[in-house]
């Protein structure tokens, strides 16, 4: 391979390199951005609330998920937090409660799974930075295009980014040879 060919090859590379890199450098920065704040979300009460403690976490005292549901909506209303339909019930059964949590809004109330106390309401931002963060914010087909594109594109970032590197050794070695 001659020295013109390998330094057309890697002019040409270098464009896409350039383009390509521009192109998802505004989802690297959203990924990664958001990837911090996810990272901390258990240790920062603004983007996650903290588990509280149930009195107990034997199973067999626990309420029914009509009981922790019907608590919950009440919780909420009571406090005319812009919240409406339950979006998942999550247990903690080593801290005795169960986390309900709205879709609309990313509200959470904690419950003790045993006397239907509410221990917490409180928002939810983890979740909002969680569909940011992915892409699913938009919708779930522009998650998969972006994240697909995001990857190919890291990909093809490694490999244009490997012969840039690799290419004028290349054209140096060739050179020195003759």
């Amino acid at each position: 391979m001659s020295t013109k060919v390998i330094a057309k090859s890697i002019r040409d590379y270098r464009k896409v390199h350039r383009y390509l890199g521009l192109t998802i450098s505004l989802l690297l920065i959203i990924s990664a951005v958001t990837g911090v704040l996810l990272a901390w979300k258990k240790d920062i009460e603004l983007l996650q609330p903290p588990t509280q403690k149930g009195q107990q976490t034997a199973y067999n005292q626990y309420q029914s998920v009509e009981s922790l549901a019907e608590v919950s909506v009440l919780a909420v209303d009571s406090l005319g937090l812009n919240a409406s339909n339950i979006d998942r019930i999550e247990y903690r059964p080593t801290k005795g409660i169960a986390k309900v949590i709205f879709d609309k809004g990313t509200w959470e109330v904690q419950v003790d799974a045993t006397n239907l106390e509410v221990l917490s309401v409180a928002k939810r931002h983890s979740d909002w930075i969680e569909s940011l963060h992915d892409g699913s914010i938009i919708s779930d087909f522009f998650k998969l295009i972006s994240m697909n594109f995001l990857g190919i594109g890291l990909l093809l970032l490694i490999a244009t980014g490997l012969w840039l590197w690799w290419g004028p050794k290349k054209i140096r070695s060739l050179k020195q040879k003759g």
